[in-house]
Formats: structure tokens, C-alpha cells, sequence
């Protein structure tokens, strides 16, 4: 396991129009893209889980191109959640900076499935391992924030209910049913809760 290549230049302004290849977008040359690429106003706040996540990454902030970093902030309602999800390419550390949150992670069949969890208070701060599955939750009474960093320009995102009910194609119920050990009624049920897109 490891993180993003290094860079081999100060700067590698992302050439969004360009195709990626294995360490990013190619450069843009560097004549062309000023000085703003290295700021960026973008992090700023739903959805059926009461939480609204922006998204900082090589696309939204071209400068980061072959950093091997991208960034989150998450806003959440009370008793908003930000679903059991997995970073299958990064490590993510966070700080919460409004609210409290329950921050639950689920470590691999290596540690029996153990969870582990804290209520994180603004100025707290956790760490995620790469490929473990999390979540968060707004435990307080008022709307929290938390702004997080990857360890990867493209950390990638699996959302576990999205995925196991809302895929595309869908995964097949009978699989689903002996997996869960519910009947195929239940299984259709979650499918039907999951074919807007949302998480």
C-alpha cells in the first residue's frame, strides 16, 4: 500500500479536457494557467441522509493534478449521517470543525470485524484507514462540519448500501438474499429505496 507516485515538477496544472493516465490528468503548459490555480473558494453546504458533501478534488481544483491530495468538507443536519462508505485508493484524516459527530470504522476480517468509534467535538480530529469502511453521524443537536483530506487526488468512493442495492446493473437477487440471509421481498424492497443515484 502507498500512496499517489511523487511529482516530478513544482506544478502539473491539470489539462481537464485531457485524458488521465496512471498519475494523473496531463499537464497544462505552464504559461497558460496564472496564478489562481493554487486557490480555491469551492468548499463551501441535501440530501436524504441530512448531509451535503463538496468535494475538492482534481476536478473541482485542477492545481492539485499529481499532489496525490484531494479534500472534503461535509455538512451535516442533526441526526444527519454520511453512509458506511469505503476510500478503496486513499487514507483519510479529518478534523471536525462545528458540532460532534459519531465516527464509527470497521476494521478488516483481520481484527474479527471490530468497531471502533468515538465522538469527535470540534478541534478533533481521526484517521481512517485506507480500504476500511466507515461512517459518520451527527450526534449533537445543532448541524455539524467536518472538512477532510485523502492521501490520493482520486481516493474513489463506495458507498456500501448504494452499492449492494443501487448498482448497475443490479446485483442480482438471489445473491443478495442468501448474502443477507433475508427473504428476495426485503432485498426488493432496499433495491427500490436505492435507484435515484443518491447515497
Amino acid at each position: 500500500m502507498a500512496s499517489d507516485p511523487d511529482p516530478l515538477q513544482d506544478f502539473c496544472v491539470a489539462d481537464l479536457a485531457g485524458t488521465p493516465s496512471v498519475n494523473g490528468y496531463p499537464c497544462q503548459p505552464s504559461s497558460w494557467v496564472g496564478d489562481e490555480f493554487l486557490f480555491s473558494s469551492k468548499l463551501a453546504t441535501a440530501n436524504p441522509n441530512g448531509s451535503n458533501v463538496t468535494r475538492l478534488s482534481v476536478n473541482q481544483w485542477p492545481g492539485v493534478n499529481t499532489l496525490g491530495l484531494s479534500t472534503n468538507r461535509i455538512d451535516f443536519a442533526p441526526g444527519g449521517t454520511n453512509p458506511p462508505h469505503v476510500h478503496p485508493r486513499a487514507t483519510e484524516v479529518g478534523i471536525v470543525v462545528r458540532g460532534e459527530l459519531l465516527v464509527g470504522i470497521i476494521g478488516s476480517g483481520d481484527s474479527g470485524n471490530r468497531y471502533y468509534f468515538k465522538v469527535v467535538r470540534a478541534g478533533e480530529t481521526f484517521v481512517i484507514p485506507r480500504g476500511l469502511m466507515h461512517f459518520q453521524f451527527n450526534v449533537g443537536e445543532e448541524a455539524a462540519t467536518m472538512v477532510v483530506s485523502f492521501n490520493s487526488q482520486n481516493p474513489g468512493i463506495l458507498f456500501v448500501p448504494q452499492t449492494l442495492f443501487g448498482s448497475s446493473p443490479p446485483i442480482p437477487t438471489p445473491v443478495l438474499v442468501k448474502a443477507l440471509r433475508v427473504d428476495a421481498e426485503v432485498v426488493e424492497l432496499l433495491k427500490s429505496k436505492f435507484t435515484s443515484g443518491d447515497p
